[in-house]
């Protein structure tokens, strides 16, 4: 088979032309990848980083954007050499066989669609928070209909969605790095600059908190990989892609290593409210900004909506990826109007199934499933360096001038990678809170493997390029 962009295995949709469109343009793609980074977990769940690690939050976050940056750089990497819709899962498959391409694909399906969920259940809070007595569910039921019909129309429409969410989370975090860095320095009316006050104990809890702090950081990185899969759908693919990947570093650097700087100069790190009221409303309180609570409310409501609408798009071309690959039921694979509206629906239900039951079961299924996801970012990234570190050699070897985007001082920067996610692992296995979700997270891969593994030697399938 001759080299091409895409991964395929001939299906009936397929050959009656029905493919996926190419309806995103470029600004949807360069605000996707602009916004993208800035998601629910760094407005909410920085807070409880900080009270590990006090200002040596600002070093774990760093630490872990290094990482994401040296992920996102191999993947971005692939992604514009073979740009796909299964991104990741599609490498792997390339780089070692369908069983590899069948356990990245639907692990990353299963934590997407469960993120679904969960990012409904938490939009749902917010607004019942303003508007006591009406039913949370039925809040989740309309922030899933919304987004599930804007994905089944076209991609232009989850483009649009993403494209104004993107812009209002950008501009939000964007002017409170402003007013920060104003306070910091002493100029803004009515603040009294701190100075180094808040600094001066960096490391309050020791080594012990940073590795909380370290490991807090690296899964608010997680869904920087969902710019790769919608760069397939897009104009120009391969310009996409390499744009959003050559930008990564000054976005993580800008608002997140950035933010927490601004935010454990201004308030102390033991402070009640940085983990009660957020660490983003416990620093505009500081500034006298009135009606910061409401305000960032509506900035983490916005961040939650934008990434249920990304992940029931993410979650839905995933699933369309590995059923065209012959990597799953070939339902979900059939395409209309240019969208898997099959995959769609299929993803919003999972998605909805958790939110029953976190009603239905909250003490035993529910945490089990929460526990299953809590490592598989981790899972990928493996995937993705390992992917990178056979694809890259076959490249050079057959089409040296193929890749747009090259990692950096390969092959020595993928194996350091490779040795950062070895010690997340070893660190989640020593902390009693993350060592039962390491445990779910490998059983899950290793069904999900032997799975895949069964399939490979059962079926025929068409060889990769």
């Amino acid at each position: 088979m001759p080299n091409s962009s895409t991964t395929t295995v001939e299906t009936p949709e397929r050959a009656a032309g029905a493919t996926l469109s190419h309806g995103l343009k470029q600004r949807h793609l360069s605000m996707i990848a602009l916004g993208g980074v800035i998601g629910a977990g760094l407005f909410v769940g920085s807070g409880a980083g900080i009270a590990a690690a006090g200002p040596s939050i600002v070093l774990a976050y760093a630490l872990s954007g290094v990482l994401v940056m040296l992920v996102m750089r191999m993947l971005g990497e692939m992604s514009a050499a073979y740009p796909s819709s299964g991104s990741f899962s599609a490498h792997a498959e390339r780089a070692f066989g369908p069983w590899a391409g069948f356990t990245a694909g639907w692990s990353y399906w299963v934590l997407l669609c469960t993120a679904v969920g969960l990012e409904g259940i938490g939009a749902a809070k917010i607004v019942t928070g303003w508007l006591p007595g009406t039913p949370q569910w039925a809040w989740v039921a309309l922030f899933m209909v919304v987004f599930c019909g804007a994905n089944l129309a076209a991609v232009r429409n989850f483009g649009e969605f993403e494209f104004w969410f993107a812009a209002l989370k950008v501009g939000a975090i964007s002017l409170f790095l402003v007013l920060g860095a104003l306070a910091v320095a002493g100029v803004l009316p009515g603040t009294h600059s701190p100075g180094a006050s808040h600094l001066t104990d960096f490391l309050p809890h020791g080594g012990q908190g940073l590795i909380t702090g370290l490991l807090a950081s690296v899964f608010a990185y997680g869904g920087l990989e969902t710019v790769t899969i919608a760069a397939a759908e897009s104009e120009n693919p391969v310009r996409g892609v390499a744009s959003a990947v050559r930008t990564a570093m000054w976005r993580i650097a800008l608002f997140y290593v950035g933010s927490m700087a601004v935010i454990v100069t201004l308030v102390p790190w033991d402070a009640a409210d940085v983990v009660d009221k957020g660490p983003y409303v416990a620093a505009l309180d500081r500034l006298g900004i009135p009606g910061a609570g409401q305000l960032m409310n509506v900035v983490v409501l916005v961040a939650l909506l934008s990434a249920m609408n990304a992940n029931i798009y993410g979650s839905s071309r995933i699933a369309y990826s590995l059923v065209e690959r012959g990597l799953g039921p070939k339902g979900l694979a059939r395409v209309s109007g240019g969208v898997p509206r099959v995959a769609v629906l299929v993803s919003s239900v999972f998605g909805f199934g958790c939110v029953l039951l976190s009603r239905w079961r909250p003490d035993d299924v529910f945490p089990w499933l929460l526990n299953m996801i809590g490592a598989v970012i981790l899972v990928v990234w493996v995937f993705i360096a390992v992917s990178q570190l056979r694809l890259r050699r076959r490249l050079e070897r057959e089409t040296p001038d193929r890749p747009v985007v090259r990692m950096w001082a390969f092959p020595w920067l993928t194996w350091v990678a490779l040795a950062g996610m070895a010690t997340v692992f070893v660190l989640m296995a020593r902390e009693p809170g993350t060592r039962v979700q390491l445990y779910s997270t490998g059983a899950m891969t290793l069904v999900l493997a032997a799975v895949g593994l069964a399939r490979q030697h059962t079926r025929t399938r068409t060889p990769l390029s």
